[in-house]
């Protein structure tokens, strides 16, 4: 070969080639960070051709987008996928899945019984399910069995909770927590809800139908009679309405704490020394001061929910590239949380970033469809991380068996097993 043709193959081997931004994808899935930095420099309003969805990745753009009323619709769902995308996401995105007034309306009425008030009252219950679920788990880890974090905590702690304040019986808590699993999980190379998936949603909205029909003869102290109560100006939910928003909670409520709570165990123990500034007993009391950031930080660097999609209603345009009205877009949170414009080293997990930049992150959306369990995620996280810390000494994670779950929009574990845990 000539010095030419060396100078050729040269080039040839470092162009990267085009973007190929598909979230169906398992190795997309995997890290889907390196495609977001790729989008943000080179392509912020990227197209993907094979899927026809548009992608906005730049945290200016998404928060805009999030913030700005009558151009990015929710009213056709936030998922990706062909079949729940349409005009009938709300049956199971509840106000997600709405716009306007119509979302104001729903919104309002679920928050009359999902009440700031009913959080905080939750935290004795938050804090027994803690100790519960985490003596266990030291319990397993004593007797040389070991434990998964995510199996035998993180999984069952938020499903508990939720199930808790919904009403749902312990018996039948698995139960739900399987079906949300399945209803998350997706198949590689399938570009759609699997019919697993489809089957799940629907024995999941028959439970929910049969609870509410229930608390409509006998009403309890729970959310669910709570959402059958709740009235604006002799306006009140229809029983279909209640049912979508349990559904939600099961789904997005649970899955995504989960996810924080596992991301939160996996990159803290991947980082020795930040490790020890949260965990070493001599300083106890300033570990626990950096449970927060910690928190924070996991819903920065590597956050649950990555992907929420929008219908556009009008055109949008960034640096001369148009998405046209009436197309899909994805709001890219994963990547927002990244951008370098707004994060001082955005690839790096930092415990100690400071707080001007922690307020920035989108994890929890923004405008009038913020996150409304944004403050019971972070409750259940604080809680749940303040007693690993307290009651826990060292802990190490087998970060090369690791499990991540395969999914369209959530991003998160499966199983993270703990290799090693000395107690205080």
């Amino acid at each position: 070969m000539t010095t030419t043709d060396d100078h050729r193959g040269a080039a040839r081997a470092s162009d990267p080639g085009p973007i190929v931004f598909d979230p169906f994808d398992y190795g997309f899935q995997e890290d889907p960070y390196p495609v977001y930095a790729r989008c943000r420099a080179e392509e912020p309003l990227h197209h993907n051709t094979t899927h026809d969805f548009w992608v906005l990745t730049r945290h200016a753009d998404v928060q805009q987008a999030f913030r700005t009323e009558g151009v990015y619709s929710n009213a056709m769902g936030v998922s990706l996928e062909p079949s729940a995308w349409g005009p009938h996401a709300h049956k199971v995105m509840s106000f997600l899945g709405m716009d306007g007034d119509r979302q104001k309306r729903l919104r309002s009425l679920v928050s009359k019984g999902f009440t700031p008030r009913r959080v905080t009252e939750l935290a004795p219950q938050i804090e027994r399910l803690t100790d519960h679920y985490l003596s266990r788990c030291l319990e397993l880890a004593e007797s040389g069995q070991g434990f998964d974090w995510i199996k035998d905590f993180a999984g069952k702690l938020p499903m508990d909770v939720i199930s808790e304040m919904m009403g749902v019986p312990q018996s039948d808590r698995d139960e739900v927590r399987r079906l949300a699993d399945i209803v998350v999980h997706r198949e590689d190379g399938v570009h759609d809800v699997p019919q697993a998936g489809v089957t799940a949603s629907l024995d999941l909205v028959v439970y929910y139908a049969e609870m509410v029909a229930a608390r409509k003869k006998q009403p309890t102290d729970d959310l669910t009679s709570a959402l059958l109560a709740a009235e604006i100006d002799g306006d009140k939910l229809e029983d279909d309405e209640i049912i979508a928003f349990l559904f939600l909670m099961v789904v997005a409520g649970n899955e995504t704490t989960t996810k924080l709570l596992g991301h939160a165990l996996f990159h803290l123990t991947r980082h020795p020394s930040q490790y020890d500034d949260v965990f070493a007993a001599p300083r106890l009391a300033t570990g626990l001061e950096l449970v927060d950031p910690w928190i924070e930080e996991t819903l920065r660097f590597d956050t649950s929910s990555q992907v929420l999609a929008r219908h556009l209603l009008a055109d949008v345009e960034v640096e001369g590239v148009v998405a046209p009205a009436g197309a899909k877009l994805a709001l890219c949170v994963g990547s927002a949380n990244r951008d370098e414009r707004v994060f001082t080293a955005a690839d790096e997990f930092d415990v100690h970033r400071p707080k001007e930049e922690l307020s920035q992150l989108v994890s929890f959306g923004g405008g009038r469809h913020f996150c409304l369990g944004a403050n019971l995620a972070r409750l259940e996280a604080r809680i749940a991380l303040r007693e690993l810390v307290t009651r826990v000494k060292r802990i190490e994670v087998a970060h090369d068996e690791c499990l991540r779950v395969h999914s369209v929009s959530v991003r998160g574990f499966s199983s993270v097993p703990v290799s090693s845990i000395e107690v205080r």
